[in-house]
């Protein structure tokens, strides 16, 4: 099938370039950019220029920041189009929900993709603790903004969601893994006082759950979740790409290399059944701590 990518940016270059050039089912047919191409596909600058001269692509995967992804998704599905969103999959929660709306009245596929769930050790992880007594969940989520966002401002505007882009990762781990809901009872979020969302969080949800998200760490980034289970530690290590038994490696690589692919061959089954696939519950965590948090300010932060 024919799909065109929108967002031609640092997440579409690293990831799903190379994903789609890799997969059996996808076939890169156009890019909608403003300013980022694809050598030797066809490039556009508008959705709507993009919608009207190629009716024959039947899917759009959208890789740009929260905020402007609503016009373009609506675009899309108003005009007869399956959509793909990048994580998160919006600015807020009723916006995805009316999007939901959207494909449901007509027929299409909605994919609210979340790539870490697609880490190579999560569904293991998820197996081993059906059959556990979880006493504690602690996430370490500590990275480098100036790695992964270098020079991205849209990251501290209201949508960005500072430190919870990456720590919204570690959420739909968590989702995905626990045999049990949990929810949030207190937050503490650091924000700098030059930027509008935080650059650090720490988090505590109920079942004896707490997470720490930090933006500023330098050198080995860090993506742990350890739990201790009444038949011994388990652990996810490299965003969920390698589990731990009893301390010991069970299961694992050491790059994120197959989950974009996952997800578009995920995409490919919910085209081909005429489903969707939009689980919010990642995001409820956010926005909830964004509610319910403590504000501290900290000092500034510059690129």
């Amino acid at each position: 099938m024919k799909i065109a990518l929108a967002g031609i940016g640092k997440i579409a270059q690293d990831q799903h370039v190379p994903a789609l050039a890799a997969s059996p089912d996808w076939q890169l047919a156009a890019t909608i950019s403003r300013s980022g191409t694809v050598p030797g596909i066809p490039a556009f600058t508008d959705i709507h220029t993009f919608l009207d001269a190629h009716p024959d692509v039947p899917a759009v995967s959208l890789c740009l920041p929260p905020v402007p992804r609503l016009a373009l998704a609506e675009a899309a599905l108003r005009a007869g189009r399956h959509v793909m969103l990048e994580k998160p999959p919006g600015a807020t929660l009723a916006e995805v929900h009316a999007l939901e709306r959207l494909a449901r009245d007509r027929g299409l596929t909605l994919f609210a993709t979340w790539h870490s769930r697609m880490a190579g050790a999560v569904a293991d992880a998820r197996a081993v603790l059906a059959s556990r007594t979880i006493r504690t969940v602690h996430i370490t989520w500590r990275e480098d903004v100036r790695r992964w966002h270098p020079g991205q401002d849209w990251v501290w505007e209201p949508g960005g969601m500072g430190v919870f882009d990456p720590g919204i990762n570690a959420l739909s781990i968590l989702t995905e893994i626990l045999p049990f809901p949990v929810h949030l009872t207190a937050a503490t979020l650091d924000y700098p006082e030059n930027r509008a969302t935080p650059i650090a969080a720490q988090l505590t949800f109920s079942h004896g759950v707490t997470a720490d998200f930090d933006w500023r760490q330098e050198g080995p980034q860090t993506w742990d979740i350890d739990i201790d289970t009444a038949e011994g530690p388990v652990a996810l290590r490299m965003g969920g790409n390698r589990l731990e038994l009893d301390g010991q490696p069970a299961k694992g690589r050491d790059d994120i290399m197959g989950e974009y692919p996952a997800l578009y061959a995920r995409m490919a089954v919910l085209v081909a059944a005429g489903q969707s696939d939009v689980d919010l519950s990642p995001m409820v965590h956010v926005a909830d701590a964004l509610t319910l948090g403590r504000r501290r300010t900290v000092d500034p932060f510059h690129f």
